[in-house]
């Protein structure tokens, strides 16, 4: 190892301790109260002049959309908000991407969560309530204060917070179609030196739709293809529940406490059908069966968090320290009954279950200081440690009474990851001009363990991640941003397990413990405009990545697929994205972002001749009527054009959404959402090589028409003067006061 861990860890705890017990000593007199916030946001060195409620924000290093307008959050989860968010895609199946790429890292206020990792992340984000944020930051770019995992960059959901002095809080409850509901209730007390906060949620849903599978496999013998046909139905019913407390504690006007307590879990359970043929060359049937399964999911996500603040003398002038440990349990029980036709007739009865848990402890201190001339420094350190296992079980027989445990089922797996990262930043305003450079050094230690095939490997490495920030003040409604990075997307734990996984009968997946991590070099060059509502941004971006991750398809004999994983050549992408959020009447306004790209996979490792590309158009249009001072209407839509795989592509699709408030007072106001309301949305994958061609179309019946209430409670919005709430868009500090936000 060449840098070794203890010694990592030994060099961060006696430079923060110094760094920490220096700025103890420059500790002075305590200040006052800080003033109420204005306006102006200093960021860095830089002002943002924002009006009060402005939709958008920007900072050197992210941009941040309010929700406050988005209809479809007041209903919805947040997979149906984030569809509105600009450079933000999320397909049918909750999985999000940032301009085309999935390698996405989610947080809350700041902090990654194991919620959002995993093969399920994607129904998680279907269950949450949106109306528990009020804002969403996205960083395309992240600086070296952040971990560098996610190639596409990093997405922050901002709690939403209760504002008012004394008692708050709010009730929110909606009603929809096909049996769907969903209700969340917030409450808050603030006292000058305690603030008390505490959120639940309760969300019942449906899924409904059709998979239909049409696949032709080259027969090497003959030169010719053999067709099969696969049609899957289902539907599937059930709950989650979310519910977070959390309490800061202000020890004096310097020092602050805070911990904060998470629980997420849903409940699933899905009735399908299947019907299966497979050909000969010849065109004669050779397959056929039919199939019955009844599922059942579960997943919980339970985690604590504490974090201590210390503000010193000097603006921006301060030490945090934040820790936490957050346990995930995901299991899926799949009970089948099979009736085989061809080549022979026979039943079977099959059971399967598939589960894993992680427990991820994180630790983070972090310096801020300012510095003479305007300047800032940030340093921290921070450990990550991920403890994964995997337990899969398979059982099958002629009946229910005679399963037998089936070895080509049956195995389990364990990962475990330990990242110790160091990082520093410095932000030097120059006139106009604003750089902050920044770099990150990470160790990362990784150890498998294929039990049942008692397959053991290991191996550990320590990477640089530099970051460069340039802003340049043109005047006080322009500005041009400038930005690099080096990102890095680590294998997950499934697809380091070399064990071939059953999905069905002729579907099996198998992970390759070899993976390397995909590393990608982003530049971007942006352009905002501002003129008091009005906002236009144009952004220019281009990434370079090598050793990407990608699922690789292939024909295993007699009409088996075998998904497994591989490291891609190479792959580029670029394109121009335009963003817009004006007023077109005093009562009339819009959003409106579109994506043009292009991306280039160089996929000769996977047998194919040469480079494949294609350009790719998305977008998302909002049209806002302020009807009356008490009506407001929303008609929203958007669009995903032909995205590129290293086997094929996946087809366009989109979605038409309308919703409709009323205001009854202050304190009540209605709402009417309606979720695809062409029934337009889908998700169609192509695969097209010389010895495989598939096409795969997953159907969904999203349309829904929900009806909602909310009702705010207590404060009266007054803010407490002496013990001002963190802005939740504060480019300095996150909510939780640690890392730069």
């Amino acid at each position: 190892m060449t840098f070794p861990t203890r010694r990592v860890a030994l060099l961060a705890a006696t430079g923060l301790a110094a760094i920490g017990a220096n700025a103890f000593a420059q500790t002075t007199t305590p200040s006052a109260p800080p003033a109420k916030k204005e306006q102006n946001t200093q960021v860095q060195g830089v002002t943002i002049t924002a009006p009060s409620g402005q939709e958008i924000k920007s900072s050197i290093d992210r941009r941040s959309y309010s929700l406050g307008k988005d209809l479809q959050a007041t209903t919805g989860s947040v997979a149906d908000m984030l569809r509105g968010v600009p450079s933000v895609q999320v397909d049918v199946q909750g999985n999000v991407s940032l301009r085309g790429d999935s390698n996405v890292t989610i947080m809350i206020d700041g902090k990654p969560s194991g919620m959002f990792k995993g093969e399920n992340r994607g129904q998680v984000l279907q269950q949450i309530p949106a109306a528990n944020f009020e804002r969403v930051e996205v960083m395309t770019n992240p600086s070296a204060a952040f971990s560098p995992e996610g190639t596409a960059g990093i997405i922050n959901l901002i709690t939403k917070q209760q504002r008012g002095f004394g008692t708050t809080g709010s009730v929110r409850a909606n009603v929809g179609t096909e049996g769907r509901k969903n209700a969340s209730v917030s409450l808050a007390r603030n006292t000058k030196t305690l603030t008390l906060s505490a959120d639940a949620g309760w969300r019942r849903d449906k899924a409904k739709g059709q998979i239909v599978d049409d696949r032709s496999r080259l027969d090497a013998a003959s030169g010719r293809y053999a067709d099969s046909h696969q049609k899957i139905g289902f539907v599937s019913r059930g709950q989650s529940h979310n519910a977070r407390a959390s309490v800061d504690y202000d020890l004096d006007k310097q020092t602050r406490l805070s911990a904060e307590a998470r629980y997420n879990d849903m409940e699933y359970d899905t009735k399908a059908g299947s019907a299966y043929e497979g050909k000969n060359t010849s065109g004669a049937p050779v397959v056929r069966y039919q199939r019955r399964s009844d599922g059942e999911m579960k997943r919980s996500v339970a985690g604590l968090s504490g974090d201590l603040r210390r503000k010193f003398s000097g603006d921006e002038h301060e030490f945090t320290v934040h820790t936490s440990v957050e346990r995930t349990r995901d299991r899926q029980l799949t009970l089948s009954d099979a009736f085989t036709q061809l080549p022979t007739v026979s039943n079977y009865v099959e059971n399967v279950r598939i589960g894993d848990e992680l427990v991820q402890t994180r630790l983070k201190a972090e310096y801020k200081r300012p510095m003479p001339g305007g300047a800032k420094l940030v340093a921290g350190y921070e450990l990550q440690i991920d403890d994964n296992d995997y337990d899969n079980y398979g059982a099958r027989g002629p009946t229910s009474s005679g399963l037998a445990v089936d070895p080509a089922l049956t195995n389990q797996f364990r990962y475990d990851q330990a990242v110790h990262a160091l990082y520093a930043t410095y932000n030097r305003p120059m006139g106009d001009w604003t750089v902050m450079p920044g770099l990150r050094v990470e160790e990362v230690k990784i150890d498998t363990n294929q039990v049942t095939s008692n397959l053991k490997d290991g191996y550990d490495y320590l990477r640089f991640y530099p970051s460069l920030h340039v802003q340049y003040r043109v005047d006080d409604t322009r500005q041009i941003n400038a930005s690099y990075s080096r990102r890095i997307q680590r294998p997950t734990a499934q697809d380091l397990n070399p064990y071939r996984i059953y999905q069905d009968p002729y579907s099996y997946r198998q992970g390759d413990p070899r993976l390397k991590p995909q590393v990608t070099d982003s530049f971007e060059v942006a352009y905002q405009l501002r003129k008091g509502f009005n906002y236009y941004l144009g952004t220019l971006y281009f990434r370079e990545a090598k050793d990407g991750v990608t699922d690789v398809v292939r024909d295993i004999g007699n009409g088996v697929l075998l998904t497994t994983k591989a490291n891609l050549a190479k792959s580029r992408s670029g394109g121009l994205e335009l963003v817009a959020n004006a007023k077109l009447t005093p009562k009339v306004s819009y959003t409106i972002s579109g994506n043009a790209a292009w991306n280039e996979i160089g996929a000769t490792d996977l047998g194919f001749p040469e480079s494949r590309s294609t350009w790719t158009l998305s977008g998302y249009a909002a049209l806002n009527v302020q009807a009356t001072p008490k009506d407001f209407l929303q008609i929203s839509g958007f669009a995903t054009g032909k995205r590129l795989t290293p086997q094929g592509y996946k087809e366009p699709t989109g979605m038409l959404l309308l919703g409709y408030r009323h205001k009854f007072n202050d304190r009540l106001s209605g709402v009417v959402t309606v979720q695809d309301a062409l029934k337009t949305f889908g998700d169609k994958l192509v695969i097209d090589t010389p010895a495989l061609k598939d096409r795969r179309a997953m159907d969904l019946d999203l349309r829904a028409v929900f009806i909602g209430f909310t009702y705010g409670f207590g404060g009266k919005g007054v803010p407490n003067p002496r013990r001002p709430r963190e802005p939740a868009f504060d480019f300095q500090t996150n909510p939780g006061g640690v890392g730069p936000m």
